[in-house]
């Protein structure tokens, strides 16, 4: 029985995915499908990408029934709240999420999740914005990566320390980069979302469905 494991967020997830043939996108999500592919035999999942560019996680929410209720994953992994706080950097002007709104949307949509399917949770911390560590992005993107840990124990969701991890490239001062700009990801930023996704994740998937055979 095949199953379904969804990734949802903004453009980091997305990976231009309208441009690829197989909706996949060029990104981690990508890279976590090949690894499957390259690794094991009876590997029977089907990966299904649902970022969007400019995605808040209040923009999750109003698409939360058609692109991810509706579809029953068996996982759901998310990744937001990069542009939950970018914009409040770069579009002041707009309606902002706060912490605040930002743990209240969490938990509304979380709380569908647990009624509505029977998917198993992934939490992604958001990345970093800035490859500098002390930024004032990275310093605001703090209480979002808090708030993603205070939900996912509250939902006994998996929690992957994305953020942790590129801090802790960051610093051992390697010379490339993780990002073309900040945020978006190098092709050695979607390694390492990929590589911090799959530490996390793949013994509970083996612990689930089975041990996966090489």
């Amino acid at each position: 029985m095949t199953k379904k494991i969804l990734f949802i967020g903004d453009s980091i997830t997305d990976g231009a995915r309208n441009e690829d043939s197989e909706g996949l996108g060029f990104g981690y999500v990508r890279m976590i499908r090949d690894y499957f592919i390259t690794n094991y035999e009876n590997i029977n999942y089907q990966i299904i990408n649902r970022g969007i560019s400019g995605n808040r996680i209040s923009d999750l929410a109003e698409r939360w029934d058609r692109d991810v209720i509706n579809l029953k994953p068996d996982y759901l992994s998310i990744s937001i709240g990069i542009n939950d706080v970018w914009r409040q950097l770069d579009r002041p002007e707009m309606e902002q999420i706060d912490p605040e709104k930002f743990e209240n949307y969490y938990d509304q949509l979380l709380s569908q999740v647990k009624r509505e399917t029977k998917a198993q949770i992934i939490l992604m911390e958001p990345t970093i914005i800035d490859e500098d560590t002390q930024s004032i992005g990275n310093r605001m993107l703090k209480k979002y990566v808090e708030i993603v840990h205070r939900i996912a124990d509250k939902f006994d969701a998996k929690i992957v320390l994305t953020h942790q991890a590129f801090l802790q490239y960051l610093g051992s001062n390697k010379e490339y980069k993780l990002t073309t700009d900040g945020v978006h990801m190098t092709s050695i930023g979607n390694t390492l979302m990929a590589n911090t996704w799959l530490n996390a994740v793949e013994q509970m998937l083996e612990k689930n469905e089975g041990k996966l055979i090489m």
